[in-house]
């Protein structure tokens, strides 16, 4: 796993910063031949997201497979809003997340970590799930781009 920081209270990241840490991203991935890219959906636009989705399809090009907004349990983006964030990314790789019925239990945290974590307020195990695309996308490298 990689991570790229950088910033201060202070200081600004610009779109070189931007780029710089995309490309160090996938360097450290070994420059993927199959990527899947996961920002957030339009509710964290100002994140800046969309800009870095939209680097690491140009640094990526074919490589970049789908992208798959991370809705939680929000509504799928509509047409409107993927072309406002994700401006000249095709429409068809980006793939809509069902919490529903599209994904797949990993393992489950138990109850007993839980309490811990929750500090007495919960007490039961919770199932790891992760959207199918993840379980079984068969990508060389999935990218978390800009979580909040």
């Amino acid at each position: 796993m990689m991570f790229f920081q950088r910033g201060s209270e202070t200081a600004s990241l610009t779109s070189d910063d931007l780029k710089e840490g995309v490309a160090a991203a996938l360097e450290a991935a070994g420059n993927p031949g199959s990527v899947l890219a996961v920002p957030p959906d339009i509710t964290r636009y100002y994140s800046r997201a969309g800009e870095i989705t939209g680097i690491v399809h140009e640094q990526c090009g074919d490589a970049l497979k789908a992208v798959l907004p991370a809705l939680g349990t929000h509504s799928p983006m509509t047409d409107e809003q993927i072309a406002h964030m994700f401006p000249g990314i095709p429409r068809e790789l980006f793939h809509d997340h069902d919490w529903r019925e599209g994904i797949r239990t990993l393992g489950e945290v138990p109850g007993s970590f839980m309490s811990e974590v929750s500090e007495g307020k919960l007490d039961y195990s919770w199932p790891a799930q992760v959207d199918v695309l993840l379980a079984e996308g068969g990508y060389d490298a999935i990218l978390s781009i800009g979580q909040v």
